[in-house]
């Protein structure tokens, strides 16, 4: 009887272990998706990386990409994230940073590595740094660090690698920090430490340049001691000792520099005749057919990589400027995603996005895949985009007129109509905004970024865990849900033709009469009030069609509806476009219009989502690759 009640109170005992560490699982994975949003939708992460970037002097500008409004950040430059979409890992090593660290690194609590070696840092280390449990290689060396060594760096029981060498911190050596039995390597060298050596239980460790360190001796610091000799050798055989190792140490030296040279000087000839042969080659983009490069070509192309060659900066990746031997100029996106697909999906799926031709958008010339790096080859815009030339005073270029900026909405139509009824399978965009949108030498539309989306079927939506875009842009479904479908680059679309009315940003709208803020809440309120002269860009300086202007808003307010039953098609857009910006005879459209030209609306129908458009593109639209 009583090995009966043993064995049940053993089985209870052992439901109740596996029931909590299920409770445990899924409270974890219930953080992990809803932690990192605060009540108001602010990213706290977010928050953090920019109180750090407010610390810091970018004279690179390699954090530009850096957004406060951003939902995401593990799009950003330099940052990595977990699965599970934490910060995982922050690596600005040699960025040229220079200003203060900010105490609100300790809110990156799942942050394992930081590497800031190699910049212009200066101040002391936060105490903040104590708060990263998950923290497990810290490099802050060669900086201009001050002030004393952290205590607080004693509580990462998981840090293994820690260098702050190359600084200028002073005081002692923390026993909390020597005593980690987790440290593989510490590096306190060339520092002003001072004080007593602590006994450090790291595997490998370095002290060497702090002058006023002194080594213990029975539980007294005099001053700077030397260690006694401990090989039992007479001097005279320790300086002979000392002699042979000298003149082995030499000869070792002399014969690797000399391969090391001879290495160098066979490297350089084979670039430079790789570059020969680049020079000579011909680079012919056939409809079809992708161009793999290799990374030495795009690094040549580009200067390696050089920052003065930078076009622009966004949640995919850094664009640079780049010119190949035959001097056709590129842009050359580089791809910042820390979780690459396997070789054969990226290569599927890229020569999958190359089939898509049209004149509305920008065609991929080829790619370039390491084991570590992803690239993609386009042709160079001249005018930018159209969120450069709406808001970028510094530059040249005329302001966009009103019948220009109606035939960028139309183009950005067509390109956006092909991509959900012709393309098969169809691409959702989902970040359709005027940074996206770019201008040809004729000031042409072309849809930027389409080829970064995933490629869908025809008839399924897309749920993610990963919402990526722009606040303000993105519809509301898939803000909440992470579903996204082609209405949801119809969101997109509205918000951009308010863009192109106002010339302002989709969070900043404000002209002296109107106060920031969404800009569809504050056109929808002027729709209502009959006050659509108070939102028209000033640069159209009365340059435009107030008729035309009512019928834009009206179709910008329809494809932002919240439901997106309620948008319409990309098809009926079109046609709608195409009777504002391209008006044409009862003859040739079979003597109907979609809209006559002072009423405009669209029939909504709950099986919108399953019934195909029957609208076919011109064969003028599919006029060839760019």
């Amino acid at each position: 009887m009583g090995n009966n009640r043993m064995a049940v109170s053993f089985l209870l005992l052992l439901l109740i272990l596996i029931f909590a560490l299920f409770w445990e699982d899924t409270k974890v994975k219930v953080l992990a998706s809803d932690s990192l949003l605060s009540p108001k939708g602010v990213n706290y992460e977010v928050a953090a990386l920019m109180a750090l970037k407010i610390k810091m002097r970018d004279d690179l500008h390699v954090m530009d990409g850096w957004d406060i409004n951003s939902v995401d950040p593990c799009t950003w430059n330099m940052v990595a994230c977990s699965a599970e979409g934490f910060v995982v890992s922050l690596e600005m090593a040699s960025m040229g940073l220079s200003g203060t660290l900010s105490p609100s690194i300790g809110n990156l609590t799942h942050l394992r590595t930081m590497l800031l070696h190699n910049n212009q840092l200066s101040g002391p280390i936060p105490v903040e740094f104590g708060m990263l449990s998950e923290l497990q290689t810290l490099d802050l060396s060669n900086n201009q660090l001050v002030g004393e060594i952290p205590s607080s760096l004693g509580f990462l029981t998981h840090l293994t690698y820690l260098r702050l060498n190359n600084n200028k911190l002073s005081g002692q050596i923390p026993t909390l920090v020597a005593n980690l039995t987790s440290l593989s390597f510490l590096d306190l060298s060339f520092n002003n430490l001072s004080g007593p050596t602590p006994k450090v239980l790291a595997n490998g460790y370095s002290f060497t340049g702090n002058s006023f360190l002194c080594t213990t001796l029975e539980h007294s610091c005099t001053g700077v001691s030397k260690p006694e000799n401990e090989t039992g050798l007479s001097p005279k055989a320790s300086g002979h000792r000392r002699l042979v190792l000298s003149l082995a140490v030499g000869i070792t030296c002399t014969f690797v520099v000399s391969v090391a040279l001879l290495v160098c000087w066979v490297h350089w000839y084979r670039s430079r005749l790789l570059f020969t042969s680049y020079v000579q080659q011909d680079y012919e983009f056939d409809v079809g057919h992708l161009k793999r490069f290799s990374f030495r070509e795009l690094q040549i192309a580009t200067g390696n990589f050089s920052p003065k060659n930078i076009l622009g900066q966004g949640g995919y990746g850094v664009v640079y400027k780049g010119c190949l031997p035959n001097r056709t100029v590129v842009a050359v996106k580089r791809l910042k995603d820390p979780n690459f697909t396997g070789e054969v999906q990226f290569q599927t799926e890229v020569e999958m996005i190359g089939l898509a031709l049209h004149r509305n958008l920008l065609r991929l010339y080829g790619f370039c895949m390491t084991p570590e790096e992803r690239l993609l080859v386009y042709p160079y815009m001249p005018n930018g985009s159209v969120a450069d030339c709406l808001r970028d005073t510094r530059q040249a270029k005329p302001p966009l007129d009103w019948n220009r900026r109606m035939h960028i909405a139309l183009g950005t139509a067509r390109g956006l109509l092909y991509l959900h009824e012709q393309c098969n399978p169809k691409i959702i965009h989902r970040d359709v905004k005027a940074a996206n949108i770019l201008l040809d030498e004729s000031f042409e539309a072309v849809v930027g970024d389409f080829g970064l989306a995933k490629l869908l079927d025809r008839r399924d939506s897309h749920v993610t865990t990963a919402v990526r875009g722009t606040v303000g842009h993105i519809a509301p479904e898939y803000l909440s849900t992470g579903q996204s479908s082609e209405k949801t680059d119809v969101f997109g679309f509205g918000v951009l033709l308010l863009e192109l009315i106002t010339g302002q940003k989709a969070l900043d709208v404000g002209n002296g009469q109107v106060q920031k803020g969404m800009i569809l809440d504050c056109v929808r309120t002027l729709h209502e009030e009959r006050r659509l002269d108070v939102l028209i860009d000033r640069d159209l300086k009365g340059s435009f069609d107030p008729m035309e202007l009512e019928k834009m808003v009206q179709l910008a307010l329809q494809c932002t509806q919240s439901h997106p039953n309620l948008r319409p098609k990309m098809s009926e857009v079109l046609k709608v476009l195409e009777v504002l910006v391209e008006p044409v005879t009862e003859e040739s459209q079979g003597g109907t219009h979609f809209c006559e030209a002072r009423d405009c609306s669209f029939s909504v129908n709950n099986s919108d989502l399953q019934d195909e458009s029957s609208f076919i593109i011109e064969a003028i639209e599919l006029s060839g690759p760019r």
